[in-house]
């Protein structure tokens, strides 16, 4: 399976629109090669150069199996991100440039779980569910360091 954005290449800088500097919506997504019998899909958003850790952009699950997850969309139920809010949260590192990692899982089921929950949460539901899984992984810098 692949994920793409016709936004940003793989390891290359994802346009303001998307962060905190600009509209703050999370960009449109492709996927490709989806396995045979995936039913759902879920998605974590997340800066691993965070000065506090790992910092969670976006957690969203039983997403219907897709092929594309459009710019500004809900597309399935929301978890909870590290900005306390249900909701896509876009790039904004306080100094230098931070990796964003998007993480794909197709998942064997669909999941009765509450909207809201962590990062954590969703992974310990989907341990043994995953049929495969991608990832594309975006840079960013902030420009206007008041913001």
């Amino acid at each position: 399976m692949k994920l793409k954005s016709p936004e940003f290449e793989n390891n290359q800088f994802i346009p303001d629109k998307f962060t905190c500097e600009g509209e703050d919506i999370n960009p449109e997504l492709f996927i490709e090669g989806l396995p045979t019998g995936a039913r759902s899909l879920a998605l974590i958003v997340e800066d691993p150069d965070s000065i506090k850790g790992n910092w969670v952009h976006w957690v969203v699950y039983n997403i219907a199996p897709v092929t594309r997850i459009g710019e500004n969309s809900i597309p399935g139920k929301e978890g909870i991100n590290d900005f306390g809010r249900k909701s896509y949260g876009g790039p904004c590192p306080l100094s230098g440039t931070h990796r964003y990692l998007f993480r794909l899982y197709a998942l064997d089921a669909i999941l009765d779980l509450k909207e809201g929950l962590t990062k954590f949460e969703l992974e310990r539901s989907i341990e043994n569910r995953v049929l495969a899984r991608a990832e594309l992984i975006g840079l960013y810098q902030k420009k206007n360091k008041n913001k």
